[in-house]
């Protein structure tokens, strides 16, 4: 006797929604926003230099977006002497109606570069997400995670909870003992403080101690304020 055929659906495969090789093209890719956030000093701002090199050599456009940047100019700088003209935004600035503004200019945008992400609003990130949800415009924002308290920024808090994807940066950045540095410290008259504004930006202070500057960490040496022995004549680091 002849086994009849099963009428019961065979259940969808886990690869059932990936298309093959050669009809990969036939499917639209959607944007995403991405956040890549570590101490100062680990290369936020050189890697963002790097994706946007990489996006326009293959032809792309983009912006890049920066706000209280150390150099006090709107520019995105890295450390490594790289430096890139961006466009400055404030805390009211619509990220959406920049985007809109050169569309009207007949500028096509396919991504935007954000640096210094952690001074952003909370709306602004919710702005980002819209930008790439709906306008398909991908987004790399690079920031602090937290601030000189240990705080998280209200911009970065939003990011961790909205990005597609969110990458602590690998390149370790050292406390003066010699331990991973994971905080940013404030130093106000040559004493780390807990207690003031949430943003408040300085720059290097190599040859003498700045009234307000700031210093990577351990979080040992952070607890206990201890700055080390050469606390008075090392590079310290600006906020960013």
């Amino acid at each position: 006797m002849t086994e009849k055929p099963s009428t019961t659906p065979e259940p969808p495969s886990a690869l059932s929604s990936i298309p093959a090789a050669g009809r990969r093209r036939e499917v639209p890719m959607s944007a995403e926003l991405r956040f890549f956030y570590g101490p100062m000093d680990c290369g936020k701002s050189t890697l963002a230099l790097q994706i946007n090199h990489n996006h326009a050599s293959q032809g792309r456009r983009g912006l890049l977006l920066t706000q209280n940047d150390r150099s006090g100019t709107p520019v995105i700088s890295s450390r490594m002497g790289v430096v890139d003209d961006a466009l400055e935004v404030s805390e009211h600035s619509d990220l959406r109606l920049i985007v809109r503004d050169e569309w009207a200019r007949g500028r096509r945008v396919d991504y935007l570069i954000v640096d210094e992400a952690q001074f952003l609003s909370e709306q602004q990130v919710e702005q980002l997400a819209e930008l790439a949800d709906d306008s398909d415009v991908d987004v790399y924002a690079f920031g602090l995670a937290t601030d000189f308290r240990s705080r998280m920024f209200p911009g970065s808090r939003r990011l961790f909870e909205l990005a597609d994807s969110v990458t602590r940066l690998q390149v370790e950045v050292l406390c003066w003992c010699g331990r991973v540095g994971s905080f940013n410290g404030r130093v106000v008259d040559g004493v780390l403080v807990s207690e003031g504004a949430q943003v408040l930006v300085a720059d290097v202070a190599t040859a003498k101690p700045a009234h307000v500057r700031y210093q990577v960490l351990c979080r040992r040496h952070w607890r206990s304020g201890d700055l080390g022995p050469a606390a008075v004549t090392q590079d310290e680091l600006p906020l960013g």
